[in-house]
């Protein structure tokens, strides 16, 4: 069974940083665009980022640009988001999900999400 982990969220302050991680079983990150995802209680789910496996380019949710890094271990068949200067609408459920198709596609597999919350 294709499955997706992702780990690393928890509770900080605004300002702070995290390491979010997205790793992958029983299949390659070399097949798929890495997309991560957020849902805020309340709101819709939006995307955050997403890496493309052809050549690496990344894209942004606007609100985030300049704070979070998307970066991905092909050796380890994980991917990455770094945030940092983390804001308390920062705060919500992250996914990572993978595209066989794009970043702007349908996407084939989800993980179970972590939570991620920032403190004022």
């Amino acid at each position: 069974e294709v499955q997706l982990v992702e780990s690393g969220g928890g509770l900080v302050q605004a300002g702070e940083s995290l390491r979010l991680s997205c790793a992958a079983s029983r299949f390659t990150f070399d097949d798929y665009d890495i997309g991560w995802f957020r849902q805020a209680p309340g709101k819709e789910r939006e995307g955050v980022s997403c890496i493309s496996r052809s050549d690496g380019s990344t894209y942004y949710l606007d609100s985030v640009k300049g704070r979070f890094t998307i970066s991905s271990d092909h050796a380890k068949n994980t991917v990455y988001l770094q945030m940092n200067s983390l804001k308390p609408e920062d705060t919500a459920v992250y996914y990572c999900a993978a595209a066989s198709s794009s970043c702007w596609g349908s996407y084939d597999y989800w993980g179970q999400g972590t939570q991620v919350t920032v403190s004022s």
